[in-house]
């Protein structure tokens, strides 16, 4: 069955906090008029001061998730976070070739923001087998120092340099988020599958509630590319709605720090419970 809105499939880990993983896809996906499915990849014991367990599905259950979803609606792009462990990468890498005219936009939860790392020893099996099959590849800084083996990027011609070494990995495409360069502008630099160079810059937010911005990043670009964008269109697009998030996230007041995005800014107070 066609439908007009658009579909992102997510796959990744929940959040009970609700800031991060399948929640902040399922807000972010709604926000931007589109509509989320899920497959939940773990669960996990998380809050706004980090990760205190992780609870990966059986590659089966993932399977069968998968399958239940894909049986009924082909979605116009699918989103990857948390995978957890190297069995889990290896059945996805299999699903998705099942899929082979869906984008995949790869945001590789290596560790959470607020500490904890999320996919133990597994970072090899994510290069060998699941790159190649990723239309977008979206690390920070510190993913892409990992996933290379090399020092941090200092500045944007290291971001540059590094996102041609990790296109060289498989991904058609790699946007590397600038956030935490030593600077008072946000710089992201996007490599395209002609080896393009784009750079999109914001400035940067004094703020204290950024938990899930990764996971926000990566669903809102999934969202443009299911809408049918182009990809820096569908990128240009996702920096400005996160963005706002960020710069509402405040609002909601919920923990001290490091708490939820503000996705639904734009709903107007009219349509708010009273």
């Amino acid at each position: 069955m066609n439908t007009q809105i658009p579909v992102v499939l997510a796959i990744a880990g929940s959040d009970p906090l609700g800031g991060a993983g399948l929640q902040a896809d399922i807000k972010t996906a709604a926000a931007l008029g589109g509509y989320c499915c899920t497959v939940t990849t773990a669960l996990t014991a998380q809050n706004s001061r980090g990760v205190s367990a992780v609870w990966p599905v059986a590659p089966e259950q993932l399977r069968a998730q998968f399958s239940a979803v894909t049986e009924d609606i082909t979605p116009g792009a699918i989103k990857v976070g948390m995978l957890g462990n190297a069995a889990l990468i290896a059945e996805l890498a299999n699903l998705l070739r099942t899929q082979p005219e869906v984008p995949v936009v790869l945001d590789p939860v290596l560790a959470a923001t607020a500490g904890g790392d999320l996919l133990s020893n597994a970072s090899r099996e994510l290069v060998t087998q699941l790159l190649p099959r990723v239309t977008l590849l979206t690390p920070n800084l510190h993913e892409a120092s990992r996933l290379l083996n090399c020092p941090l990027a200092c500045d944007e011609s290291d971001m540059v340099v590094q996102a041609k070494a990790l296109r060289e990995m498989g991904p058609r495409a790699v946007l590397i988020k600038g956030g935490h360069l030593a600077s008072n502008r946000a710089v992201d630099i996007l490599l395209s599958e002609t080896n393009t160079v784009q750079r999109f810059e914001s400035p940067r937010l004094a703020a204290r509630n950024t938990h899930g911005t990764g996971c926000t990043l990566a669903t809102a670009i999934a969202t443009g590319l299911a809408a049918g964008h182009a990809l820096p269109v569908a990128v240009a697009c996702a920096k400005r709605f996160i963005q706002q998030a960020i710069a509402h996230a405040d609002s909601l007041n919920l923990v001290d720090e490091n708490g939820p995005l503000q996705h639904f800014f734009a709903v107007s107070d009219s349509s708010r419970l009273p």
